[in-house]
């Protein structure tokens, strides 16, 4: 266990480390940096967690809500900064999903891919 522990240390390590975390990092500090970002950016945020709260207690989201937040997702996506954050947001994603990936590979072996 102590040395599936210290893998996970030593990959948390290389993800702070990276090119792809520290450009989000940096992003961040600058949306942090400039009012009008940071609040165009906790808007989009608390209305996206808004309405998954209301997915998931099996709310239906109306006509009105869904066209706010394509709204407020295209007003957020033409802001420079925010567009850039968004962008590194999903690389390292897909990053973290790639290693989730890999490490349960031997599950996979044992009990068939979720695609199975």
């Amino acid at each position: 266990m102590a040395q599936l522990q210290d893998k996970a240390q030593e990959l948390k390590l290389a993800l702070a480390e990276s090119d792809e975390f520290k450009s989000l990092q940096s992003l961040h500090s600058q949306i942090e940096e400039d009012e009008i970002a940071k609040k165009m950016l906790d808007n989009f945020r608390q209305l996206q967690l808004e309405l998954q709260q209301k997915q998931m207690q099996g709310v239906q989201i109306s006509e009105e809500e869904a066209q706010q937040a394509q709204q407020q997702f295209e007003l957020v996506q033409q802001h420079d900064l925010i567009s850039k954050l968004m962008e590194a947001e999903q690389q390292l994603s897909v990053i973290i999903g790639d290693i989730n990936k890999i490490i349960t590979e031997p599950l996979e072996e044992i009990y068939g891919s979720p695609e199975q």
